[in-house]
This record gives C-alpha cells, structure tokens and sequence, in this order.
C-alpha cells in the first residue's frame, strides 16, 4: 500500500483529534494516584472522550475489549484494564488514540505512581529522551531509518533495549496504515521522509532484554521475556517543508511524569 500524503486541511483534522488525545492524556495525569485500578483509568479516558464528542479508537478495535491500553512494569503494550491497582513505584504506561471527525490521533506516556524505584526513573526517562531523539531525524528527505537508527543508538549507550516487535505507524482516517516505523535499524535507509507524511513515532524501551511474549490467554497483552521494566512515549508527527509538526504535542506540563521527571535525580 502506497504511503498517504495527507493534505494541508487533512493535517488541521488530525492535529484536531491529536490535541483531543493529548487532552485527555493530562487529564489522566491530573487524576492518576496509587490505590486506583486500570480500570478507573479507562474510565476516565472513556468518559473524557466522549464528553468531547469523539470515540476511544481502541474500543473493539480488532476485539480490543476496552477504550485504552494501559501497560503497568514489565507490561510493554496493549495491556487491558482492569482490576489491577495502581501501587506505590510502579510505572504505567497510557496509551490513548481519539477518532474524531474522520481522523485518528494517537499519544501514549508513561507515569510514575507516586516515588519512582530507580530502576523504574532510569527506564522512562531513556523512553522519554528516546522518543524526542527520534522526532529531532524527521524531515523532508530524510529516510525513516534514520529515526530508528538515532533512538536504537542512544537507548543501547544507556544500557537499554529497543523493542522490535512493534512499530510506530502511518496514521489518519485509518488507525494503522502505511508507513512502519522502526524503533531501530540503519541510516540512510527506508523510504524517504515527504511533506505531508504523517505517523507516530512509539519507542518501547526495556530495561534489560528487547525480546517480548504475547500473553496466550487474552492474546493481547505484551510482557518482557525476562520480566524487566518497560517504558514507552509516543506522539503523532506530521513532516512538514522544514522538519517537523508535534501534532500530540501537549500544551502544559504531563502531572505524575514531565513534572517529577527531575526531582528523584
């Protein structure tokens, strides 16, 4: 399938349902405490959603059962909610995509649940930086191995690994569409960046070994193999003639992340 260009009016619909998504993520953040369950959280997204007049894309998305995935520890991705409670030093991973006037907008971050453990600060703020390293390769000509190549590097030095299972992705009227994104990989290599292009860039970072497992009951739920902490940042990125456009870029500090990011250094 050929790779979208998006039209500059196609782009203002997505940077819509983008800005409905990161809303809603800081209004998780202004919520999220210990002693909550992932459901609670789910139905904050959902019901903050709908207050827009939009719809969680996830809902029954391929039989998703739930309006967002939400990833606690060695949980990598697609985690559904339920009655797991939230305690003190764990990291949770909220993953929200808003369908909204024909478009998706997808963001995803990581919490802190009251004081970060050490390992747990080290694993998201590599995630963290990961993901700003790699928005820093997009641009007009450029080739999407170069964002894999850039995040993959950095993750490595700082002792990490890069999951490989799983990809960021083109994005708009559909939720997953050309083209893939890797998290690693070599320069200079892959299709070349355009104006117009539009997807997320979704580093999965594991503290210890990159392999993941689907658990086979619920045939979602994505841990590490080796039971290590997992932490991800994603936003929805436009290319544009200069660099690049932050469509989920959020307007104010991310409570229970951006804002304790520092203090346990």
């Amino acid at each position: 399938m050929a790779i979208e260009i998006k039209s500059p009016k196609e782009i203002e619909a997505l940077r819509v349902s983008s800005q409905m998504a990161a809303e809603t993520l800081l209004y998780v953040g202004d919520k999220l405490q210990r002693g909550m369950t992932t459901d609670d959280i789910d139905t904050l997204v959902h019901e903050d959603t709908i207050r827009r007049g939009a719809r969680p894309a996830t809902l029954h998305y391929r039989g998703f059962p739930k309006s967002v995935c939400i990833s606690i520890n060695d949980v990598v991705c697609h985690g559904i909610p339920g009655p797991r409670v939230l305690k003190n030093g764990d990291i949770v991973n909220v993953d929200v995509t808003t369908f909204y006037g024909g478009f998706h907008g997808d963001t995803s971050a990581t919490f802190y649940v009251g004081t970060p453990t050490k390992d747990g600060r080290k694993v998201t703020e590599v995630a963290r930086k990961a993901l700003e390293i790699g928005i820093a390769q997009v641009k007009e000509g450029g080739r999407l191995g170069d964002i894999g190549a850039a995040i993959q590097q950095y993750v490595e030095s700082e002792g990490c690994s890069v999951v490989k299972d799983f990809v960021g992705h083109g994005i708009g009227r559909r939720f997953h569409e050309d083209p893939q994104v890797k998290h690693y990989g070599k320069p200079h290599t892959g299709e070349r960046m355009k104006a117009g292009m539009v997807f997320t860039i979704e580093p999965m970072v594991n503290l210890g070994r990159f392999e993941v497992q689907i658990d086979p009951t619920d045939q979602w739920t994505v841990t590490t193999v080796d039971g290590s902490l997992s932490a991800q940042f994603e936003h929805t990125i436009a290319v544009t003639k200069n660099g690049c456009d932050v469509l989920t870029r959020r307007g104010r500090i991310l409570r229970s992340s951006e804002n304790i990011a520092t203090v346990f250094a």
